[in-house]
């Protein structure tokens, strides 16, 4: 419940009337007339604001701010207020500080925005929580969309199958993260996991990368060495970027997946390899053999399974989660405080297109954290100040408000798991609004649930 507000105040007409205002604003109020009894039923799992008087009889208004827990906001109201004390509240971390008279409408604002941090705040620390305790590839590969639980599960069945793993997925997408969880969850956990970029190997060494070279084989080569397939023995060998091997080349690694022997070269004896192969690329290997670009031998050999790395674009609703992970991370490299996300930044995330997927995602948390610590630079900005949406080229100005309405609108159906109440208050909108704008994008509620 996260529109709870407590009213304290020793005066009753004040605290019947507050309780009147919020009742009718929506919110569920309790009021107190004392701050110790009221203190007692307060700790960190109080889910909602506190509005609270500054002069009372025994512990007053300051005192109280100073014995919560700093993450529940506490807005402060007085008739004797003065510059000075508004300042020593808001350093000693009050959310507000409201001077007698004042409009009802300038509270109720400000208690909503106080109820909408302290929700966020305690979605977060959920998460961490959440995050905190899973365990096996839910601790590896985060986020809860359909589509990363079909690729878990996909992990987790070819895990257990030693056969040679062909990864597509876009740049960033993570495929050598994949690549990882299919060898330390699988049986040959105990053994060298070795990656290696093929488009990084200038094409004259590949050869000797790869398969190793005696004394004396080239120029230089003053003794023998063994290359990457021999190193993987009994483990798994990564070969990123795969669609980069130059063609003349393939059908050399296609003998030695066929064979499961490697001869170095300058050598023409034979060593045998027990080495599991998964292969990555970003491209279509399947078109690029088709236009004669990638040897359909050898892909038919690479794709004994395949696996496919959804786009961050395509399970939007990982994006909180993913991010609050690498913020933690980011915080703790640097030993910072993890920093608070607002409700603004959160849509924005949503509504960016994420070209860089999630290498550019962890890569933002990092800049996002320094920025908040040393530059304040907006979030905004940071994503070269462009929410990119659907259909934004060429499309009239009315079409892009109302794509950039219904990204907000899924946002946050997205991020309340379908609960209307939460949107309505976060968005401010009414009832019957918010239904007409969910019915016009064809948003149903059912959709979000579980997201």
């Amino acid at each position: 419940m996260t529109n709870l507000v407590y009213i304290i105040d020793d005066d009753q007409s004040v605290r019947e009337a507050l309780d009147e205002w919020l009742t009718l604003a929506g919110f569920t109020v309790q009021a107190w007339a004392s701050a110790e009894v009221a203190l007692k039923n307060i700790d960190e799992a109080f889910s909602g604001a506190i509005v609270s008087d500054v002069k009372m009889p025994g512990m007053d208004g300051m005192e109280l701010l100073e014995k919560i827990p700093r993450s529940i906001p506490l807005l402060l109201i007085t008739g004797h207020g003065d510059i000075s004390m508004a300042v020593s509240a808001m350093k000693k971390g009050a959310y507000d500080f409201i001077e007698k008279p004042f409009q009802p409408t300038r509270l109720v604002d400000a208690v909503k925005r106080a109820c909408t941090q302290r929700k966020l705040y305690l979605e977060n620390q959920h998460l961490k929580q959440v995050l905190e305790h899973q365990q096996g590839l839910e601790s590896v590969l985060i986020g809860d969309s359909p589509a990363i639980k079909r690729l878990r599960q996909q992990i987790g069945e070819l895990a257990q199958l030693d056969v040679d793993v062909l990864i597509q997925g876009d740049t960033g997408t993570g495929k050598e993260l994949v690549a990882r969880c299919l060898h330390d969850f699988g049986k040959r956990q105990k053994h060298p996991f070795v990656p290696i970029n093929v488009a990084a190997i200038p094409e004259q060494l590949i050869e000797s990368e790869l398969f190793g070279h005696v004394a004396g084989a080239f120029t230089g080569a003053q003794k023998s060495q063994p290359g990457k397939f021999e190193f993987a023995n009994k483990g798994t060998l990564f070969l990123d970027e795969i669609e980069s091997m130059p063609m003349h080349f393939q059908v050399k690694v296609l003998r030695v997946l066929q064979e499961r022997e490697v001869i170095r070269l300058g050598s023409h004896q034979s060593v045998s390899l027990n080495v599991r192969v998964i292969s990555a690329t970003k491209e279509n290997l399947q078109q690029a053999a088709v236009d004669g670009r990638f040897r359909s031998d050898l892909y038919y050999r690479l794709m004994v399974a395949e696996i496919r790395i959804p786009a961050l674009r395509e399970r939007k609703e990982d994006i909180a989660p993913l991010f609050a992970h690498f913020l933690r991370q980011a915080a703790a490299k640097h030993n910072k405080e993890t920093p608070e996300v607002s409700s603004e930044e959160w849509i924005i995330l949503e509504t960016h297109d994420w070209p860089g997927n999630v290498r550019e995602l962890k890569n933002l948390a990092e800049r996002y954290l320094l920025g908040r610590e040393f530059q304040e630079v907006p979030l905004q900005e940071m994503l070269s100040g462009k929410i990119v949406l659907p259909e934004e080229t060429g499309s009239s100005l009315n079409q892009r408000m109302a794509d950039y309405e219904k990204a907000i609108l899924k946002a946050e159906l997205s991020r309340s798991k379908g609960n209307i109440f939460q949107v309505m208050e976060v968005l401010d909108l009414p009832r019957r609004t918010l239904n007409q704008k969910m019915q016009r994008y064809g948003l149903k509620r059912e959709d979000f649930l579980n997201s």
